[in-house]
């Protein structure tokens, strides 16, 4: 069994990489600031959203409930089910930690992963050192929270035809997302598919239809992730690797 040798512990290496991610999150959180303040929320309560949940599906899914007066149990559990994942990235990347990273720098790491950061540090060869995993972090973190800053005041010096129009930028953000995925995939254009239909089943059946949003957004979240589980599960790399030699 071959040992890790390589350690990246680069800080400007780090700072480097998250850029692209920075600039990436700094044009979506901008939607997200534009919303907040449409439906309602100060500016100051958008920013104080942003830096400190760091997550883009699950702040737009709680500006959502917000807006319906959901319970804080219905926010709580909906935020649970779609911010599950990190927690998986986490244990994952927790492999790669050089072991001069202690508990608090765990913890404190494991607050700024997202998707791209993950993906990024998981794909670096060997360790990853703490210097880097906060260089990585850094410009994600402020082009989340400045491009939401930005969005929000942003908002009151646009004209009413453009605000609105940032009303369907959710939408076109998530199907360029998804569209390109689910053409390569069967699996997941199948776990789109359901996720749909179960959503306009929640929304226009009678008497489903009077479960709140919250509950919805978990069902249709569990109900489409499941199936795709069951009938279309990831095959294991070792697996892959086997069949492939």
């Amino acid at each position: 069994m071959e040992s890790r040798k390589s350690l990246q512990n680069s800080f400007a290496a780090g700072l480097r990489d998250g850029l692209p991610i920075g600039l990436g999150y700094f044009s979506v959180s901008m939607t997200f600031g534009i919303l907040c303040v449409l439906d309602g929320l100060p500016v100051w309560a958008a920013v104080a959203i942003s830096m400190t949940n760091l997550t883009s599906a699950g702040q737009f899914a709680g500006l959502s409930l917000i807006c319906s007066q959901s319970s804080l149990f219905e926010m709580a559990l909906t935020q649970l089910v779609i911010n599950l994942r990190y927690a998986l990235m986490s244990l994952s990347l927790s492999q790669k930690l050089h072991a001069s990273i202690r508990l608090p720098g765990r913890l404190g790491i494991s607050y700024f992963i997202t998707d791209e950061i993950f993906a990024v540090a998981a794909s670096q060869p060997g360790e990853v050192g703490g210097r880097y995993l906060t260089g990585l972090a850094i410009a994600p973190y402020l082009g989340w929270t400045l491009g939401t800053l930005c969005g929000a005041v942003a908002s009151g010096l646009l004209p009413d035809s453009v605000r609105s129009a940032f009303g369907i930028a959710l939408y076109g953000m998530f199907l360029a997302i998804v569209i390109p995925v689910a053409r390569k995939s069967r699996a997941v254009l199948g776990v789109v598919t359901l996720a749909v239909a179960l959503s306009c089943i929640m929304r226009f059946v009678p008497l489903i239809n009077r479960i709140s949003d919250g509950f919805a957004i978990i069902l249709c979240t569990v109900i489409a992730a499941g199936v795709g589980a069951i009938l279309a599960p990831v095959p294991d790399r070792e697996e892959d690797d086997h069949v492939a030699a």
